[in-house]
């Protein structure tokens, strides 16, 4: 194998532990407390929405 491949393989291997880690180790995402994609980067906090939605 060339030096490319095995540098490609490793990097693939390596990405794809990081996710996997990252998976298991993240708490689940509450969608209700997510800021819509919109507002992203706005610094702008989110007022109102899921307002049908309990507490």
């Amino acid at each position: 194998m060339s030096q490319s491949t095995v540098l490609r393989t490793a990097f693939w291997v390596i990405l794809v532990a990081f996710l996997a880690w990252d998976y298991t180790h993240s708490q689940p995402v509450d969608l209700r407390f997510e800021a819509p994609l919109i507002a992203a980067g706005s610094g702008v906090a989110v007022q109102g929405g899921h307002c049908s939605m309990p507490d």
